[in-house]
């Protein structure tokens, strides 16, 4: 078993999933398990700068620089170490299908739980190759466990392999990234690097550096309670309330119905009574003039309902969560530039394509930290149907050896 396979069983039996609405960073404690792992790991492997966060759970070390290369730009690489809250991540029961043959897989036979090539047919491109899935009962945490173990497969490659020419690297784990907290405390200035990328993408060849600008939206709705016998011109139900709002939003404009660059507002979650609802949102764009727009959309219909039932019945919280990296991005195209080399040289097919959702890069690129986004090698995230591909995982940790190869050709 090579080594980033051995580490990446390894992290996902670890429990590290990361609760949403908690007031602390990190939101669980047991995040802290494998930030030491961590940690003693890259003590064994010779890792330099070796810095636990013991306040936040953020893990930082270095590799050094090869004689001469000292010069070189700093190059980062980031992974994030909790899991999603949508599926359980305790007990995780990773196994491998060796030679997969094209049928579908059974992953529980007591609870009927069989992952099938009609419902995900991308499985029928790993025919001959080696997927890891899970036992059906939880997600499998790829998401972002193979980033990390890609990064610390490379660390240890180029610790054992004096001979690879490479600059300065710099390793960073961060907590609660699933519930948009990652950068929250990620200190740029101690990372000290130039510049980065986060390994939380996709299928192999996945390279993004475009991602949505993000709001959520928090719509309480005071309604009145009055006895249903007696309530004619009297009650204000704001259930109801919250689906005429919702019913003023774009049609077309719901995540079911979009795709690529198109945006949308997503009812994420609805609860109440008739006497007060809380709707919550969020909303999406890769373009700032439009994703501008929507917010003012949401925002008057607001205000028109208030009109209409009377000022206060509707309160918005909408604040702004991140923004599309490719502003920062545009700027050192080097960066996608070179990971796209890497991959052809490897005979990998780059696939840019932006990221329909968020990562810690996003927010690290207006932290100072431009950071596009590189590929583990994995489907179907935050759920029991997910899965990764063995190979995928070898080639890109070739593929991050490769990358610091290249920041390096200046100082060969």
């Amino acid at each position: 078993m090579s080594k980033v396979i051995e580490n990446f069983m390894e992290y996902v039996k670890i429990d590290t999933e990361s609760q949403d609405g908690s007031i602390s960073t990190p939101s669980t404690a047991k995040q802290y398990d494998l930030a030491n792992v961590l940690v003693r790991q890259l003590e064994e492997m010779g890792a330099e700068e070796i810095v636990l966060d013991k306040e936040h759970c953020y893990v930082y070390a270095s590799v050094p620089a090869s004689k001469g290369c000292e010069n070189a730009p700093v190059i980062g690489f980031i992974a994030h170490m909790d899991t999603s809250p949508a599926v359980t991540g305790r007990n995780v029961n990773p196994r491998i299908v060796e030679n997969y043959d094209g049928n579908d897989i059974v992953l529980n036979v007591q609870e009927n739980v069989v992952m099938k090539t009609r419902d995900f047919p991308e499985m029928l491109s790993y025919i001959g190759k080696s997927l890891i899935v899970t036992d059906g009962t939880t997600l499998l945490g790829a998401d972002d466990k193979a980033g990390i173990a890609e990064i610390m497969a490379m660390a240890e490659y180029l610790l054992t392999h004096p001979e690879i020419i490479h600059g300065k690297i710099r390793i960073g784990f961060t907590p609660d990234e699933e519930i948009g907290a990652g950068a929250d405390y990620f200190d740029v200035k101690l990372f000290g690097a130039d510049y980065a990328y986060t390994v939380d993408g996709g299928r192999l060849g996945e390279l993004e550096y475009e991602n949505f600008n993000a709001a959520g939206a928090k719509v309480a709705i005071r309604g009145r309670s009055v006895h249903p016998g007696d309530a004619k011109n009297k009650m204000k139900n704001a259930l109801l309330l919250a689906q005429e709002f919702q019913s003023m939003l774009p049609v077309w404009e719901n995540p079911m119905y979009t795709e690529e660059y198109e945006g949308f507002y997503h009812l994420d979650a609805l609860h109440g009574t008739v006497e007060e609802a809380t709707a919550e949102y969020i909303i999406r764009d890769h373009d700032r003039e439009k994703f501008e727009q929507k917010k003012e959309l949401f925002l008057s219909i607001g205000s028109f309902l208030n009109e209409k039932y009377g000022e206060g019945t509707f309160t918005i919280d909408l604040k702004d969560s991140y923004y599309n990296m490719r502003e920062i991005i545009e700027k050192d195209m080097h960066l996608v530039d070179n990971a796209k080399a890497v991959m052809e040289e490897l005979g990998v097919l780059p696939i840019v394509i932006p990221i329909r959702g968020g990562t810690d890069g996003a927010r690290l690129s207006y932290m100072g930290l431009p950071c596009p986004n590189i590929c583990t090698g994995g489907h179907n995230f935050h759920g029991r149907y997910e899965y990764i591909c063995v190979e995928s995982m070898e080639k890109i940790v070739e593929l991050l050896v490769r990358i610091t190869e290249k920041y390096a050709k200046k100082c060969v």
